[in-house]
């Protein structure tokens, strides 16, 4: 299976998170498309506005839910670790999982569930290899705040953080093709595409990956 070429974006009405754009990059218009853990909808609303896609959602949080509904879009409550069992196999086209991953129970399993639901699986998530992580680390001893974990360890919903490199071993145990992958700095600017991981390990602060299944 490779994946499908994809147009870049036409301008856009309003100014998505650099990392949504991303994601959204790596989506053909008109699929079907699963955001799991889709918050308030921005990245919903991205995808069908720029790429005519058929988008549903699940969100944890009722005001979540709510606040997508009021949008218009297709959303439902539901939770990643318990919920993904009930999809059918291929039921969509994409299934997208934005700075989410870090907060489920069970990350292996969510996304091989992810793999089982869609063709192509989508995976955002805060890179802890980066460099100011490390140092705040060394320095301070303390569990690191920064743009992308902004929250302090006793009030973050996240449980289970990792590294860009710790990712990449988890498609490979997983047997996992690996279509696309950027990493972004903290400008939101992709590191440099054909350098080592443990480079992008180093300098980028977030990853977006296309996977899918290996045939």
């Amino acid at each position: 299976m490779v994946a499908p070429e994809t147009p870049p974006l036409p301008p856009m009405q309003f100014a998505p998170r650099i990392d949504l754009v991303v994601v959204a990059e790596m989506v053909a218009p008109g699929a079907r498309v699963l955001d799991v853990g889709c918050g308030d909808g921005e990245l919903l609303r991205l995808l069908a506005e720029t790429r005519g896609v058929d988008g549903r959602g699940i969100e944890i949080s009722r005001e979540g839910v709510n606040y997508c509904v009021a949008k218009g879009l297709a959303v439902i409550q539901g939770d990643a670790d318990v919920d993904l069992v009930d999809y059918p196999d291929d039921a969509f086209d994409y299934v997208i999982l934005s700075q989410t991953l870090q907060a489920t129970r069970h990350p292996r399993k969510v996304l091989e569930h992810m793999l089982r639901i869609g063709r192509y699986a989508v995976v955002s998530f805060p890179n802890f290899g980066h460099w100011r992580i490390r140092l705040q680390l060394l320095t301070r001893g303390r569990m690191p705040v920064t743009e992308n974990l902004s929250q302090s360890w006793y009030e973050t919903p996240n449980i289970h953080f990792c590294t860009i490199r710790d990712f990449v071993e988890l498609v490979r145990q997983l047997n996992t093709k690996m279509e696309r992958a950027v990493a972004l700095n903290g400008r939101g600017r992709p590191v440099r595409l054909h350098a080592p991981w443990w480079f992008w390990n180093m300098f980028g602060e977030q990853a977006v990956f296309l996977l899918s299944r290996r045939v």
